[in-house]
């Protein structure tokens, strides 16, 4: 069969077809590799002269001729492969043959055959060979296989080194023991006994895999030819821990006939006991106690198996323990008790247990929280919900541990930690929880100390502002109506109200007698800072005007008609150019510069109508009439401002400034006639009397 030819990328020759295909049968993978690679090579050494042919022709206004590829010379060939049937392989001019100084990179086939590629400095690839096959000893083979008079020949054969390691420092005895082969194992070590207590590069006796895989015989048969139970891995486990992590009461059997110590301390601290509690292995725990485990010897961080118990939810383990004389009371490094880990996990059986034996409730751990701050804030967040079922059930949950804990909870321990369970529950967002605390009689009015007011930048120190600071309307009116003072934060949950844009809260605030005048003390302005929060939200500007906020005060300007300074043009961090007033530093800050700033101005004029309606005679100062006068749609505004004021308005005043600021807040519940009502609010001229 004649060799076919084969047509370089974009002309028009023959392609091949599948009997040509047929010709690379035979061929392996590293072949078909190589082949492909000098292929390639040779497409890049032609694409060059016919790219130069084709350039020439175009010149000289003629066809470019058909570019051929040259026949090799000395194609390769297979030995069951005719000569006649010769692959059309152009191989390269040039193949470095020195790879000495050649990068090298790894790859594997589709076939799983690992392969290494040399490629020169500039990344040019040089050629690919298979990766050399690790050599496996003859011994491990046999084992391996299980080959056992295999084995037995080749350990009796002179020269047969039974103390040969791999990469990993495994011996023949660890192979067998790794994979279970007793018989094997038996016949290495009546060979060489002396390797029995060998290690691997990682600390392994033969033992110690032999526990981790589960392979009792394997277990058993090197206990009996004096392996030590007690040589400790890397990580300073022991056959019992591992035997204990694996759950093989069998394997953990033997190793204790054999005199495994049970009290052995692992790299992080941990005992075998510490293991079982935690796997909740009642039957292995009984066994190690009964060894002569301590029930209450404790890790690095100060846990004892007790603890982890409590911290797991594993009930009859905990029974167990308490039972063999572990102390209920124990701490743990960062002073919590089982009883506080058991809160802070949601175990209401654990919990109930603890508090039936008496644990001590009152026991703070280093963060000053008690048990019961722990269980108020436990539970998950609604904002990100996932599974209603299970947190309905925390909070159920919750709602239960808290109710234990409040009946041996002392009050007064509560206070001298500085933050109320009712902090913690409004916080969270835990509404049950701060329903079950109201009743049994919290303090709603209960401020943070000091210490834990500071952790907070706002300095926060009510029940009432946490659930404002949420927008949580339910908390929030739980807490007013159980007797909560909206006035006891140094900024006042009424202006968090207000920021947020909550009607329904700053009307259940101002309701509950929250301070409609409140001035931020850091912040000093010459008008309430509920005006200021509030601009931007013009009903509810509207809504504190008509509960007694100070609208005077806003008209109140220390440059009067004469010129104020001027604006500063400053730069954001966004880099974007705006004017903002050029207030002296330690001067209160007045209405005028406020209104000035760019969020604001633009609703200058609609603001100061509001704000008109709550005064009598003012006199705007310059920078107000320069808001006014910069759109004419507000003209209206400016004159409704010039004095003499109406009589009806005038009369309106009267009639605020003889109810008062208290009185206003619960006007709609006073003796006053409809229509004086309707005048209060505005209405009149919509309304007839």
């Amino acid at each position: 069969m004649a060799a076919p030819s084969v047509s370089p990328p974009g002309s028009t020759g023959t392609s091949l077809g599948f009997d040509d295909y047929s010709l690379y049968g035979n061929l392996s993978d590293e072949e078909l590799i190589q082949l492909a690679i000098e292929r390639s090579l040779a497409d890049a050494q032609s694409a060059a002269p016919a790219a130069e042919s084709i350039k020439a022709s175009v010149a000289q206004n003629k066809p470019s001729p058909a570019v051929v590829e040259p026949t090799p010379s000395h194609p390769p060939q297979r030995n069951n492969t005719p000569s006649s049937a010769v692959c059309p392989i152009n191989p390269p001019k040039y193949i470095n043959t020195d790879l000495t100084n050649c990068t090298i990179s790894h790859f594997i086939t589709g076939y799983g055959q690992r392969m290494i590629a040399y490629r020169q400095a500039d990344g040019t690839l040089v050629c690919t060979k298979p990766e050399e096959e690790a050599k496996v000893d003859p011994l491990v083979i046999a084992i391996w296989n299980g080959d056992v008079a295999t084995l037995r020949t080749l350990v009796r054969q002179p020269g047969t080194d039974m103390l040969q390691a791999n990469n990993l420092g495994w011996l023949p005895i660890h192979e067998a023991a790794y994979y279970g082969q007793a018989r094997c194992l038996r016949i290495l070590i009546e060979a060489h006994t002396g390797t029995v207590n060998k290690r691997t590069l990682r600390d392994q006796t033969a033992l110690m895999l032999a526990v981790s895989r589960d392979h009792s015989e394997c277990v058993t048969c090197l206990l009996e030819s004096g392996a030590d139970p007690d040589i400790t891995n890397k990580d300073k486990e022991t056959p019992l821990f591992k035997a204990c992590e694996k759950e093989n009461a069998e394997i953990l059997a033997s190793l204790l006939n054999y005199g495994a110590g049970v009290n052995k301390l692992c790299i992080q601290g941990w005992t075998a006991l510490h293991e079982a509690v935690y796997r909740n292995n009642l039957e292995i725990c009984e066994m190690l106690v009964r060894a002569g485990a301590k029930v209450s010897l404790k890790d690095k961080y100060g846990l004892s198996p007790l603890f982890v118990a409590a911290q797991s939810g594993h009930l009859e383990t905990l029974r167990f323990l308490v039972k063999n004389g572990a102390d209920i009371n124990s701490e743990a490094t960062d002073g919590a008790t089982a009883l506080y880990e058991a809160c802070k996990n949601g175990h209401e059986d654990i919990v109930e247990f603890l508090i039936s034996q008496n644990a001590d409730a009152n026991k703070p751990g280093k963060s000053g929280l008690l048990p019961i701050h722990i269980a108020a804030q436990k539970g998950n967040d609604g904002k990100n919900l996932l599974n209603f079922t299970y947190y309905t059930n925390g909070f159920a949950k919750s709602v239960k541990i808290v109710s234990m804990l409040i009946k041996v909870t002392n009050k007064v321990r509560v206070r001298r930690s500085g933050i109320s369970p009712l902090h913690l529950a409004a916080e969270h967002n835990r509404d049950e929880v701060l329903e079950v605390l109201i009743e049994a009689g919290y303090d709603v009015n209960a401020k943070l100390s000091e210490d834990w007011s500071k952790r907070y930048e706002d300095r926060r120190s009510s029940a009432l502002y946490f659930a404002v600071v949420n927008n949580n309307i339910e908390a929030t009116t739980m807490l007013l109506e159980a007797g909560a003072n909206p006035n006891l934060d140094t900024l006042s949950p009424l202006l968090v109200a207000i920021r947020q844009g909550c009607i329904r809260t700053v009307t259940m605030l101002v309701e509950h007698g929250a301070n409609v005048n409140f001035y931020i003390p850091s912040h000093p302005t010459t008008f309430p800072a509920t005006v200021m929060f509030a601009m931007k939200y013009l009903p509810m500007l509207k809504y504190l005007m008509d509960n007694g906020c100070d609208a005077l005060s806003c008209f109140s300007c220390s440059y009067g008609s004469d010129p104020h300074p001027p604006l500063e043009v400053s730069q954001d961090r966004r880099g974007v150019l705006s004017n903002r007033p050029e207030i002296p530093s330690n001067t209160c800050v007045q209405f005028c510069e406020v209104i000035s700033t760019p969020s604001i101005c633009r609703w200058a004029g609609p603001i100061i109508d509001v704000l008109l309606d709550y005064v009598g005679d003012v006199k705007l100062c310059a920078r107000l009439i320069e808001h006014l006068d910069s759109y004419s749609d507000w003209t209206c505004i400016k004159e409704k401002a010039t004095p003499p004021r109406t009589l009806m308005q005038l009369c309106r005043l009267r009639i605020y400034k003889l109810l008062g600021t208290e009185r206003l807040c619960l006007i709609n519940t006073l003796p006053v006639p409809v229509g004086i009502l309707r005048f209060l609010r505005h209405e009149e001229r919509t309304q007839d009397f």
